[in-house]
């Protein structure tokens, strides 16, 4: 080839026809094309994760590697807060998003809208399922979670006997509650056959009447360490304790199916041991907060015992058939009293007609016959005289008639043959067992006293 035939062709940059674009212009069209891509569009990626970045809005901003490239990727707010797992750098991942260009950096990135750690798909898709299948049993339901005890007398616990999650727990129960005993039961918490070895020994400890709580769990750990606590038959142990289960598996980032079917879950070792047993100073000041209120609360009821007995006695009183009498025996005075008035006053008004007619009849018969009037008139007066003394002694004697039957049909008579009057707290005199109740308290008047009595039997008198 000449080199005439190696030179590139040559242009004519006068006639070409071209198409234009500005930056912006450019951006646009790459992003319209890239987002219409069916592949592009919804892509899974494998990567290795860098320059991680969780932003205080929320969003999180980082990179997308292998072994030769890179690329720069997103993952707003409204995706990663369903996280199961908080990302870092190095993390293994398999996302899901689309290929779109960010305008203003002139960048392409990868907006990423699901997410899940790689190379634990297996265990991943295993935990949804068997979450997913005890909820549709109903073991997370609340109605199954049971109350934990406010002091208990001895707390089990189910974890490794030489981890850090039993030094924690140890710990915190001789800080918090040392009078508190512990029953640990040693299991292994990672491995072969750690699964059935914790099933066994929360079933073992179930059956124990001197326990009342159990706390179950371990330290931190990988998700492949932490997988014991996601088996099924540990999660049905936990449900068929008959005693409350307090989960303490890892950190507060690590979720097992454990924690689901627990009856509380604490987010760490030292919070299990917090959450089963209060202080001891926070008891102590209880203790001092309730006896106040206790006190106070005696001193406000012997108060109103007192008003109340204040008032029985004053009701007592005043419903006594002594009391009683006395004021029939004043009202019958005041009567006899009225009544004397008011005969006096008629006398006094029939002797003023008497001594008018007299008048009248001695001016008639004036000079006619005087000596035959003054005997007349005495005549009268005499009669008159007798007429007044006999209504006296005619309603003197009914007076004493009705002083002899009040005295009958008083109630002091009546007890004095042995009986007794019964009335209510309120002075309401009772005449059938049907006006009371069991329990009821009812006062029994005697001649000599009153007695305050309960009722505890009642029955109507067979001889009826």
């Amino acid at each position: 080839m000449s080199d005439d035939e190696r030179r590139e062709p040559k242009i004519d940059m006068l006639t070409e026809e071209r198409q234009t674009f500005s930056v912006s212009e450019l951006m646009q069209y790459m992003r319209d094309h890239l987002e219409k891509d069916g592949v592009l569009s919804r892509i899974w990626v494998q990567a290795e994760i860098s320059n991680f970045r969780h932003h205080e809005r929320g969003h999180m901003y980082f990179t997308l590697k292998d072994h030769t490239t890179q690329i720069k990727a997103v993952m707003f707010h409204g995706n990663n807060r369903r996280l199961r797992f908080r990302p870092k750098d190095g993390d293994q991942v398999l996302v899901r998003g689309y290929i779109s260009v960010y305008e203003r950096g002139g960048t392409v990135q990868l907006y990423v809208q699901y997410m899940q750690p790689d190379g634990i798909g297996d265990l991943y898709l295993a935990f949804q399922r068997l979450k997913e299948q005890l909820q549709a049993e109903g073991l997370f339901a609340d109605e199954l979670k049971k109350p934990l005890p406010h002091l208990p007398r001895r707390v089990g616990v189910v974890t490794a006997a030489g981890g850090a999650a039993i030094r924690d727990i140890v710990s915190t129960m001789q800080r918090r509650a040392p009078m508190v005993p512990l029953l640990i039961r040693s299991v292994p918490v990672q491995g072969e056959g750690a699964a059935e070895e914790i099933a066994t020994a929360i079933d073992e400890l179930g059956t124990r009447s001197d326990l009342d709580v159990l706390i179950v769990g371990r330290g931190g750990g990988s998700l492949e360490e932490l997988w014991a606590f996601n088996r099924e038959e540990v999660a049905r142990s936990i449900v068929r304790s008959p005693l409350p289960i307090v989960s303490a598996v890892g950190h507060e980032s690590d979720v097992t199916i454990a924690d689901f079917v627990a009856d509380v879950r604490a987010a760490t070792p030292t919070a299990a041991a917090e959450l089963v047993v209060p202080s001891l100073t926070e008891v102590q000041e209880q203790l001092i907060s309730q006896q106040k209120r206790l006190w106070y609360a005696l001193q406000q009821r012997i108060k109103q015992e007192g008003k109340r007995q204040e008032w029985l006695s004053n009701r007592l009183w005043q419903t006594s058939p002594t009391v009683r009498l006395k004021q029939w025996e004043q009202r019958l005075d005041i009567a006899m009293s009225s009544l004397h008035r008011s005969m006096g006053t008629y006398l006094e008004q029939k002797q003023r007609v008497m001594d008018r007619l007299h008048l009248r009849l001695y001016a008639q018969r004036a000079g006619i016959d005087g000596t035959a009037a003054r005997d007349e008139l005495s005549r009268l007066q005499q009669r008159l005289s007798q007429a007044m003394i006999e209504n006296v002694k005619v309603r003197r004697v009914n007076r004493n008639h009705l002083l002899k039957r009040l005295d009958d049909l008083s109630p002091l008579k009546v007890m004095q043959r042995g009986y007794a009057l019964i009335s209510d707290e309120e002075g309401t005199p009772l005449r059938s067992v049907n006006q009371v109740k069991l329990q009821e308290k009812v006062i029994v008047r005697m001649i000599d006293g009153t007695i305050m009595a309960s009722v505890i039997a009642k029955g109507e008198d067979s001889s009826e």
